[in-house]
């Protein structure tokens, strides 16, 4: 007797990529200006990256032929306003036909308005702490959807506009605007833009109590721009949520970093379509701070412990808080040994499926990432890819990893058709 499914028949199964990433040349984005800054913290620049611009329609064809329902990629803000005002229908065009592509493969394109990346001229306005930044955000949205809106599946406003708050608990970032002067790359880039170091705030290293509110206040412009032109549309924003515990003599830090990483931003999702969660372990607090992973334990390329069973935890967590609807929107392994990268991702699927048991609602499993590509200030060292690329021929190789979780949804989704009486609501 066939077991059903606990995955609803409409659950998401996917990877995701960011434009970022893996498009290459983003020559007109804030994080593209950064790489190339003397004393700059990306270990190496992007370049072409793995040339998805170029080579998404066999890329989708590729990840829909491996068994997945979904992709999430994002539509890079620089390539379609590189300058304020002046909107590119050609990139529109572009982003249309890799949402077209999607379609005609059967995916459902779950698409982020925002990852990470702003174009250079926001950067000279302020950033993500200037105060015509929600305004100009949520015009963006408006054209986006002009042109774009009736063939996006779900819509992501905002990806990770926690993060900052985490990497400064860990010591990375966090300099107050009147210190950003005596930071090498900050004082350069306001050379270049002109402008005082002070006003320096890039999305990513923005977490100042201005950067949170500013933030806050262009996802809910986003969303409501969005909701204009498609109000049945799933709108949320998706959150860099780790399973935050302490030992002996941290729990006041870990309090402190989950209130401001994880609570507060959940909290502010309430009344949304769904919250995205992005969760790849556990961090862990001590007297002194962030502690290193646990000797003995199996860690990634970047020296973090091995822990799968985090995603759980942070699905409940938002269920808890938030109250809506959740998406996992990235989770996954850097590791050069796939084996390994399937065992992470069979405890996640597992964890996913004990709160869905449990009545959560779980909307989809969206993996990180399609490819091994650029990631950000690790440059490209670390593999997170289910599909490995030979950056020098741009071959795509799946691994193991996509074919055991591309081959899970085949099955999910079977046992789901098969046993409509199990599906959840």
């Amino acid at each position: 007797m066939t077991t059903a499914s606990p995955f609803p028949q409409d659950f998401l199964w996917g990877v995701a990529s960011a434009g970022h990433q893996v498009e290459g040349n983003n020559v007109n984005s804030d994080t593209w200006f950064l790489e190339h800054l003397p004393g700059s913290m990306f270990s190496e620049p992007s370049g072409d990256a793995v040339d998805h611009y170029h080579r998404y329609r066999e890329d989708i064809a590729l990840i829909a032929s491996l068994g997945f329902t979904s992709y999430r990629f994002s539509v890079e803000w620089a390539r379609i306003e590189p300058e304020e005002g002046l909107f590119s229908t050609a990139e529109l065009d572009h982003y249309r036909r890799m949402l077209e592509a999607c379609h005609e493969h059967g995916l459902v394109p779950v698409v982020t308005f925002h990852h990470f990346t702003s174009p250079r001229w926001l950067l000279a306005l302020g950033g993500w702490e200037g105060s015509r930044t929600a305004e100009l955000f949520a015009r963006y949205c408006d054209r986006v959807m002009t042109h774009l809106g009736d063939l996006i599946g779900v819509a992501c406003t905002l990806n990770e506009p926690n993060l900052p708050w985490l990497l400064e608990s860990f010591g990375i970032g966090g300099e107050a605007p009147e210190n950003r002067g005596s930071v090498p790359v900050w004082a350069a880039a306001a050379q270049r833009l002109g402008v005082d170091a002070s006003t320096v705030a890039p999305f990513q290293f923005c977490s100042t109590e201005a950067g949170f509110e500013v933030k806050l206040a262009a996802h809910r412009a986003a969303t409501a721009a969005i909701k204009a032109r498609r109000p049945e549309l799933l709108v949320g924003w998706t959150l860099a949520n780790s399973d935050i515990q302490s030992i002996e003599g941290g729990q006041e830090i870990a309090d402190r970093v989950r209130r401001n990483v994880n609570e507060r931003f959940l909290e502010a999702s309430r009344g949304d379509d769904f919250v995205g969660i992005q969760t790849y372990g556990r961090t862990v607090y001590g007297p002194d701070g962030h502690e290193p992973a646990p000797d003995g334990a199996e860690t990634n390329q970047m020296g973090e412990e091995i822990y799968p069973q985090a995603l759980e935890v942070t699905i409940r967590e938002a269920h808890r808080i938030a109250g809506i609807p959740v998406m996992v929107t990235e989770n996954g392994l850097a590791t050069e040994d796939d084996t390994q990268r399937v065992g992470y991702l069979r405890t996640a699927v597992d964890g996913v499926a004990s709160c869905i048991a449990d009545g959560i609602a779980v909307r989809g499993y969206i993996a990180w990432t399609a490819f091994d590509n650029y990631e950000w200030v690790f440059g490209y060292g670390p593999k997170f890819g289910l599909i490995a690329v030979d950056r020098e021929t741009q071959e795509r190789i799946p691994k193991e990893s996509a074919h055991w979780l591309g081959g899970r949804a085949r099955e999910f989704a079977a046992q789901a058709v098969r046993e409509p009486a199990a599906q959840l609501a």
